[in-house]
């Protein structure tokens, strides 16, 4: 973690804990989405505030409104900081008070309704960060450079290509690295008017768009003034940037050509977890500086007994008797019984412990039982699966709801603490 000497002292960050999450239902049924569990051992707020923290941002709010309660725990159980540091993690949560009973309307609205909260922290420039999306970025960089152009505000963009620029907010950059103008999710047929200058490789790629990445700097001034000035704008990048733009204000791009990924939906975050199992991943968790930071659960180390384990990632305090585990990531405390197979499978493994006496109860315990096979799924904490299951994804399989699973993309998700009884068979099962 740098030493908070350098330019980003002057910053406080807030992060958004976004909305219902639905798009990643069943995972947000009883968390939000910036507390769903990845990679086994963290959460997604992990990553948002482990930038923060290794660029030397110490200042931290976390904007929450649905199904906060798991989240604030894990925020209070995880971050601390002495005495001298004057560093802290809050939660800033939506709030009814006089003059405003509403809930957060959206992103821009989430900080006009927290500006009360933050106004009394001294800083000159504040972050907005997403709470739900997967990178490594050093800020003071990005803070360096907003301070450079002189800018009001600076918006982090990555270089897409045209297959993915109709899916994103695409900035039009000029020489200088200032945004002239914004367009959301524009049509092909008009694509090819918002190319901007990029490096000869990008160009050689057809990554000349660049897309907003959802990560913002504001000098104080300008944020207070924008969100004044405009009390029913509610979205930052549907409507102050393009406000900013219009009303001439400095507005610079800072382009990142790293691993960044969204969080969006189930096949966006099964991808992002399985990805990490590589041999050489995107997203690096082996890192000597840019550590990510979470949870000291103090769990004992994984234990495997028989089981042969390719592309995978095993985290603390695990009891695994699986006759093979195979590009998948297992989560903290998992337990899969003899003879199972996972494949492609993200099981996110369980908050506590049961007994012996627990398990010597005829209810089915809590992990994956004897000669069950899993590949193409996701196993949400604390599920009990039952000896000789079958669970298997698969592209052709119809979008589906049950009390016990949900199918997205050909992923099937096992919801949290459900039961799924001896011999059943769920997906594409010949």
């Amino acid at each position: 973690m740098k030493q908070n000497r350098n330019i980003t002292s002057r910053f406080i960050c807030l992060i958004l804990g976004g909305g219902k999450g639905t798009r990643l239902h069943p995972l947000t049924a009883k968390r939000s989405k910036p507390a769903v569990p990845i990679a086994g051992k963290y959460r997604l707020i992990d990553i948002p505030i482990s930038n923060c923290l290794n660029s030397g941002i110490n200042k931290i709010f976390v904007l929450t409104q649905f199904n906060s309660a798991s989240l604030n725990r894990h925020i209070k159980n995880t971050y601390h900081f002495d005495n001298f540091t004057n560093g802290f993690v809050d939660i800033l949560a939506a709030e009814q008070f006089e003059g405003n009973i509403e809930w957060f309307q959206g992103t821009a609205d989430a900080v006009r309704q927290s500006v009360r909260n933050i106004s009394i922290s001294d800083f000159d420039y504040v972050m907005i960060l997403s709470g739900d999306q997967l990178y490594q970025m050093d800020f003071e960089m990005m803070a360096t450079y907003h301070v450079a152009q002189n800018a009001a505000v600076t918006i982090a963009t990555i270089p897409v290509d045209a297959k993915r620029a109709t899916s994103f907010g695409i900035m039009k950059v000029d020489q200088k690295g200032y945004i002239n103008s914004f367009i959301e999710k524009p049509d092909k047929s008009i694509l090819a008017n918002w190319k901007s200058p990029v490096t000869p490789e990008l160009v050689s790629e057809g990554r000349d768009y660049l897309a907003s990445m959802g990560i913002y700097i504001f000098n104080r001034k300008a944020l207070r003034d924008l969100l004044n000035e405009n009390p029913n704008a509610t979205d930052f990048g549907k409507e102050l940037i393009p406000i900013a733009l219009k009303e001439g204000s400095s507005v610079a791009s800072y382009m990142f050509d790293g691993y960044w990924t969204d969080i969006g939906d189930i096949e966006s975050f099964f991808e992002a977890n399985i990805e990490l199992a590589n041999d050489i991943p995107n997203f690096n968790l082996f890192d000597n500086v840019n550590r990510i930071y979470t949870n000291a659960r103090q769990l004992p180390p994984s234990k495997l007994q028989g089981t042969t384990c390719t592309n995978s990632i095993i985290s603390e305090g695990c009891i695994l008797h699986a006759k093979s585990i195979v590009n998948s990531v297992i989560g903290i405390r998992a337990r899969i019984g003899e003879n199972a197979v996972i494949m492609n499978t993200y099981v996110m493994g369980n908050d506590y412990y049961e007994t012996f006496e627990d398990l010597k109860r005829p209810d089915i315990p809590i992990g994956i039982g004897k000669n069950t096979y899993i590949e193409n799924a996701i196993i949400d904490k604390q599920a009990r699966i039952g000896s000789n299951v079958i669970i298997k994804g698969d592209k052709t399989l119809e979008d589906k709801e049950t009390d016990q699973y949900v199918i997205r993309d050909g992923i099937i998700v096992v919801k949290k603490s459900v039961t799924i009884p001896d011999g059943s068979k769920i997906g594409k099962v010949e």
